[in-house]
């Protein structure tokens, strides 16, 4: 197949699993804070699993699949919609904010593990019995689809964790550090996206990420 065709097919079978990704990631956040005393997401309609109602146009779009073209698939970043949040309905507003933050990455390595489950005790083993025709045309697609799965929900919450707000990390890092650390650190959440679009043009993302990423991998290996 040529580069042309096989960026097509990798993008048609990374479709499902990024917006399951995205979608399932900014609910856990609404659900757990929802659950913590904060309505705000469920009032505002965003504890749906409608992926439409999550989505972002450049964040979800055009910003990853322009990236996944330029860069011949290596590199992929795109964010949805953030899920709002009112830490002022908590009870204890920075612990209460760093469990909803950690809710959307947490969500990300369950779907990965389903995935893995999946593929290992349904596909896998249907596959060994099923006709050449069914394992080309149903089970080896379902296949690649899940294991872009695991690979995406792994990125996306390594991504997450980078401990910068307003990423996911960076919340559950105020949420960890001493009162005043806390609020000095969470100063620089309006620079957060600007300081995490410098780490990744620089390459320095990476050396968080990658070794995350690797480290739930193998955890995944385990099972």
């Amino acid at each position: 197949m040529d580069p042309s065709g096989v960026m097509i097919r990798q993008i048609i079978i990374s479709i499902l699993p990024i917006l399951i990704a995205i979608t399932f990631h900014e609910v856990a956040h609404g659900f757990v804070a929802n659950r913590l005393g904060d309505p705000t997401a469920k009032f505002v309609g965003r504890l749906t699993l409608n992926p439409f109602v999550h989505i972002d146009p450049v964040g979800t779009i055009l910003m990853p699949l322009m990236l996944f073209i330029f860069t011949n698939g290596q590199f992929v970043f795109g964010y949805a919609k953030p899920v709002p949040i009112n830490p002022q309905n908590f009870r204890d507003p920075r612990r209460d904010m760093a469990i909803s933050a950690a809710a959307g990455p947490l969500m990300n390595i369950l779907l990965a593990v389903l995935s893995l489950l999946i593929i290992k005790f349904l596909i896998a083993p249907l596959s060994a019995v099923s006709p050449a025709v069914v394992t080309a045309r149903i089970l080896k697609p379902l296949m690649l689809m899940f294991t872009s799965s695991i690979i995406i929900n792994v990125v996306l919450a390594s991504f997450n964790l980078i401990p910068i707000p307003p990423l996911d990390g960076g919340r559950v890092l105020v949420g960890l550090l001493p009162y005043k650390q806390a609020i000095s650190f969470s100063r620089i959440e309006p620079f957060g996206f600007i300081i995490v679009i410098v780490l990744i043009v620089t390459g320095i993302a990476q050396y968080f990420v990658i070794p995350l990423v690797n480290l739930f991998l193998a955890l995944l290996r385990l099972l």
